[in-house]
């Protein structure tokens, strides 16, 4: 496996520097912090994420404000003693994408967030207790227990949140495959993710970087050199 400093140094050379690099990484996540997001953010957060999959990011975010009126906040209680004609309606609603299967999975994800919530005092404490070394494990979990958080929504779900979460992307992918790492092009697969978990793992030991980071410098250090700024904009507030 490549040496992560020299991962580092490409990734520098290629925004600029390593003082504009560093502005590209991002707050350092505090997973701990978590724990206080009540659960309605966190649902907010996964509808957010689960309707930009495929979609024009900075377009869920402009209509954003709408999404929050349209579904009561997010509030996963009075979601989930709202009636089936509550749902309907909102197939037309214009203040949302109205996207059927996605609006149902906000009704299956509050069910979701209400459920681990009365388990574990919280959603957010949840995830705060789940150990960082094993993001793996967390998003194969939301895979089977949320609706639609599968894939790097969830990781991205994660991300917004806070949680310190690396992100497959294609760009991060192909700079692990370029520094020694066995994997497919596409790692999908439980053998793969193992073996991206244990390798962020190996670096996060090494460097004392954030995972968020790694994954960051990771996709920054190949593929094609966007710029600081459209980066960015692409990024929004994370």
């Amino acid at each position: 496996m490549a040496d992560f400093q020299k991962i580092r140094l490409r990734a520098a050379k290629r925004k600029g520097g390593e003082v504009e690099l560093a502005t590209l990484l991002g707050p350092v996540p505090d997973n701990a912090a978590v724990a206080d997001i009540p659960d309605d953010r966190i649902l907010s957060t996964m509808a957010e994420r689960i309707f930009a999959a495929g979609f024009v990011w900075r377009v869920i975010e402009q209509k954003w404000p709408g999404f929050e009126k349209a579904f009561l906040r997010f509030e996963p209680k009075r979601l989930l003693f709202q009636p089936d004609d509550f749902w309907h309606d909102l197939a037309s609603d214009q203040r949302i994408v109205r996207n059927p299967q996605k609006i149902k999975s906000v009704r299956d994800n509050a069910a979701f967030v209400e459920r681990v919530s009365k388990e574990h005092g919280g959603f957010g404490e949840f995830l705060a207790n789940w150990p960082a070394d094993d993001q793996v494990g967390l998003m194969a979990y939301l895979g089977k227990q949320g609706s639609r958080l599968g894939g790097n929504t969830g990781q991205y779900f994660l991300r917004w949140l806070g949680w310190d979460a690396f992100v497959i992307s294609a760009d991060m992918a192909l700079a692990l495959r370029d520094s020694g790492l066995d994997i497919a092009e596409s790692p999908t697969s439980k053998r793969d993710l193992d073996k991206i978990q244990a390798q962020i793992n190996r670096w996060v030991a090494d460097t004392g970087l954030p995972r968020r980071h790694i994954s960051r410098i990771l996709a920054m250090s190949i593929g094609e050199n966007h710029s600081p700024q459209s980066l960015r904009e692409y990024m929004g507030e994370d």
